[in-house]
């Protein structure tokens, strides 16, 4: 075996095509020689970390990791664990990408070993285990219940962490969270949004009164609203804008498609009544909007996955809903059940109407405060 993993570590940057090492490896998984994938995975990974731009050694080791963490099994799983425990990728998204290949195709019964000390997944790390502990919960396990997870999950060791804000359970407004779905060959998923969201109706004369606007946005809030599309500008092609106002007098919530003609929006900048359309949404249709636009990323980006994902869809919930800096999770729930929300979008050149569009609204209950986020992205 060694003098196998050596081979294949000496040819592969003369290889013009990689199938045939993908294959030897599927072979030896099949065989239930998953340790032969997780040797090979770490000799690669001290060659030639240094070269990430090495197609090769990029396609390979991501097949080795997805192999494992993909075929059921505990085995497969303590593999899995040795392979991104001993190699030099310790930072932060390899353990996010990790959490959820494991997450979406391993029982928690398997899972239950990346929460145990010592022996061969003495590497599993806190981080990994956190998002672990997210991307479970998202799928529908009840973590604090599962014997073998839920006493470092339920542990206030790691209340500190960034993830520790989060709840171990699904509140009512992340309903049925889009979840990409994972295979040795790649991994599918949808997102929820696009040129058109939902079914609009055009600012027209309603008789209501709109009433006269602030603009308030500071760059905490800004950066807050953002937090769920930040990655499309930062790793991709993308743009967004989240800005804050006070009113002067209560709005009606039928007068918010004239308010948001008026604000002075970059992203409805020479809008007509014709291409402009807005709808009223559920919270839970602006959380799976965010959750998808933070989770899996933009045209030339995979995103900051699922338990990441979850903590950015609710940092921009809580700075469109107005929540104040260091609220709870279960404040931050409260004020935006409470808000009206709404969906927007608009045939103006700011939108790159591609697949990528993003158009959120929340007015607060008084009808006093209104933050908008709109976002775009292009391949």
């Amino acid at each position: 075996m060694i003098n196998q993993i050596q081979e294949i570590v000496e040819t592969l940057p003369r290889l013009e095509n990689v199938n045939g090492v993908r294959a030897t490896a599927e072979h030896r998984l099949a065989e239930g020689d998953a340790a032969f994938l997780a040797d090979l995975g770490i000799a690669l990974d001290k060659r030639y970390a240094s070269h990430p731009d090495m197609w090769q050694y990029r396609s390979v080791f991501d097949h080795l990791l997805r192999l494992l963490a993909t075929s059921p099994g505990r085995g497969n799983v303590e593999q899995a664990l040795r392979l991104v425990s001993g190699s030099g990728s310790r930072h932060r998204k390899p353990a996010r990408y990790t959490a959820s290949l494991l997450a979406s195709n391993q029982t928690p019964e398997a899972l239950t070993v990346v929460f145990a000390g010592g022996g061969s997944v003495a590497g599993a790390g806190e981080e990994l285990r956190a998002c672990l502990v997210h991307e479970m919960a998202l799928r529908g396990v009840a973590v604090a219940e599962t014997p073998g997870i839920s006493g470092w999950a339920t542990s206030p060791h790691w209340s500190r962490h960034p993830l520790g804000w989060l709840p171990l359970r699904l509140s009512p407004v992340e309903e049925n969270p889009d979840l990409p779905s994972y295979s040795a060959g790649g991994s599918s998923y949808s997102i929820p949004y696009g040129p058109s969201q939902g079914p609009g109706t055009r600012p027209g004369s309603t008789g209501l009164p709109v009433p006269s606007a602030a603009e308030t946005t500071t760059e905490p809030a800004a950066e807050a609203i953002s937090a769920a599309v930040a990655n499309w500008a930062e790793e991709s092609n993308g743009r967004f804008e989240a800005r804050t106002f006070d009113l002067t007098e209560p709005l009606e919530t039928g007068a918010v498609p004239a308010l948001l003609m008026a604000l002075g929006l970059a992203c409805l900048d020479g809008s007509g009544r014709s291409g402009f359309s807005v709808w009223s949404c559920p919270p839970s249709h602006a959380w799976r909007v965010l959750f998808a636009a933070a989770s899996t990323g933009g045209a030339y980006n995979s995103g900051c996955h699922g338990a990441y994902g979850r903590l950015a869809a609710w940092r921009s919930l809580a700075g469109l809903s107005g929540a104040p800096e260091g609220a709870s999770a279960a404040e931050v729930e409260r004020r935006v059940r409470e808000c009206a929300w709404f969906g927007f979008d608009g045939a103006t050149p700011w939108f790159d109407q591609v697949a990528w569009d993003i158009g959120l609204a929340a007015l607060t209950p008084d009808g006093r405060h209104l933050a908008v986020l709109a976002a775009t992205d292009t391949d």
